[in-house]
């Protein structure tokens, strides 16, 4: 059949697997350092970014709706969402937000400081080859993440713990040109080849 076809380069663009979420991670390298791992996750992890447009000819005569030379985006509502296994002290903090770690005690804070604003990675298996120095990869950092999700825990009798969590992206104003994500895309070469990530 003429269009039941697929690019012969299919197999080499996928996004394989659940990834990982991490408090920081260096795509120029592609290293994962597993001591930035926030928490093992169930389900896998849930990315949006939502633009938010405005139409500068919406209110003149003569002018269509989204007419694209007059189309703008204002600001991306970004999130990173899921359902987290583990907890420790630095997780706990993370999903709180404005929190201070004491030994084993996390204590929740009456202000938001912009020390508790960092940025949040997520990064998956990308590409026919996944697993070596050179394998590939998906990445999205979220900037400037804060947890917007509040502080969830649903116990299960006989079974884990789930810890939802919703990071937002937020902008600065240092430099609001900066938008609150990045997308990296990496394929992977000269590394093994198989279907499951290392």
């Amino acid at each position: 059949m003429k269009f039941t076809q697929v690019a012969e380069d299919m197999f080499s663009k996928l996004q394989l697997n659940a990834g990982v979420v991490l408090t920081d991670f260096n795509p120029a390298t592609g290293t994962l350092d597993k001591t930035k791992i926030l928490g093992a996750t169930s389900g896998g992890v849930n990315f949006t970014a939502q633009a938010e447009f405005r139409d500068d000819g919406e209110d003149i005569d003569n002018i269509p709706s989204n007419a694209l030379e007059l189309k703008h985006i204002d600001y991306y509502t970004v999130t990173l969402s899921g359902t987290m296994k583990t907890v420790d002290t630095a997780a706990a903090k993370a999903l709180i937000g404005a929190a201070t770690v004491s030994g084993e005690k996390v204590t929740p804070n009456a202000d938001v400081a912009s020390t508790d604003f960092a940025d949040i990675w997520w990064v998956g298996d990308y590409s026919d080859v996944n697993t070596g120095n050179s394998a590939g990869f998906v990445a999205i950092r979220v900037l400037n993440a804060y947890s917007t999700g509040g502080f969830q825990l649903q116990s299960n009798d006989n079974g884990k713990g789930d810890f939802a969590f919703e990071f937002t992206g937020h902008y600065s104003i240092e430099d609001m040109e900066i938008h609150p994500f990045e997308v990296y895309v990496k394929a992977g070469a000269n590394g093994s080849t198989g279907t499951t990530g290392a």
